[in-house]
């Protein structure tokens, strides 16, 4: 009886007070970014270092020496030549297989993103070794060649054909989310009132996929003057005509010419390190446009 006077009398009861969050404990956080910055040392910036260290180590009229070497020259402009034939044909495809996979169904589209990935998928140096069993002296196509004087392998063209191969799938890799997240309204809304294909793309789609674009070219073309494994196979290593920048860099380290091949390998370091500049500034606008538009 008392119990129950005591719970009639007693009121509602009121819900027990929220006990006061714990303070977060800085050095879980400390210590992370802590391993993050000792891995990077440890693995980015002593490698950097040391390969411009190295390439310095003789003085500057060496290094400059070592880059204005025939053969360096000729390294330089055969890699400029495939990036910049490999980026516009790669920015073709790219958009033109994006919108298709992005805006369209048709039998066999899961085979073509497969296909678009295959060299995500296998080593460059195995997608050499194909092309020198399609256009080797002893390939398929081998006997046909040599009939009419075509050379493909250990000359500019198998070079060509090695990266774009290990370069098509940057540009479309980028834009097939992107296009597929933006749906197709705005430009059906374009042909509604009355714009053509070419004025849709140029004034609906590209604008929206600028930034994505950008980025994806970038990265092409990242790719396309560091590629190694690829062109290695199909270039011969021809001294002065099939070398790229990254086979001439290892010609000379296997010669012990440490300071010509370090001098060439820092101007790979600074591509790439412009490559990070020009990434993280499309990153930002991207993000900053996004931002203001939302």
């Amino acid at each position: 009886m008392n119990s129950t006077l005591t719970l009639e009398t007693a009121g509602p009861l009121l819900p027990a007070a929220p006990r006061p969050a714990r303070a977060e404990s800085p050095w879980p956080r400390r210590a992370l970014i802590a391993a993050a910055l000792a891995f990077l040392t440890l693995f980015l910036f002593v490698p950097l270092a040391a390969v411009f260290h190295e390439a310095l180590r003789k003085g500057y009229f060496a290094y400059l020496a070592a880059l204005s070497d025939a053969d360096a020259l000729a390294a330089i402009k055969l890699s400029l030549i495939a990036a910049a034939v490999a980026v516009p044909a790669n920015l073709v495809f790219g958009v033109a297989a994006a919108w298709a996979i992005a805006r369209f169904e048709f039998r066999g589209k899961s085979l073509l993103i497969t296909l678009i990935d295959l060299p995500f998928s296998v080593s460059p140096v195995i997608a050499g070794l194909i092309y020198v069993l399609l256009f080797g002296a002893q390939g398929w196509f081998g006997a046909w060649l040599a009939e009419h004087d075509i050379k493909i392998l250990f000359a500019l063209p198998g070079i060509l054909l090695a990266t774009l191969f290990v370069t098509f799938p940057f540009v479309a890799r980028e834009l097939i989310p992107l296009m597929q997240a933006q749906g197709g309204e705005e430009e059906q809304a374009a042909r509604v009132l009355g714009a053509g294909g070419w004025q849709m793309f140029f004034r609906v789609t590209l604008p929206n996929i600028k930034w994505g674009l950008l980025y994806g070219v970038i990265l092409c073309n990242a790719r396309a003057l560091g590629e190694f494994g690829a062109v290695s196979v199909v270039s011969g290593h021809i001294r002065g005509l099939t070398n790229t920048l990254p086979l001439h860099v290892e010609i000379l380290y296997n010669e012990y010419n440490f300071a010509a091949a370090f001098a060439c390998a820092s101007l790979l370091a600074l591509l790439a390190l412009l490559t990070l500049a020009l990434k993280s500034w499309v990153e930002w606008r991207a993000s900053r446009e996004a931002a203001v538009t939302a």
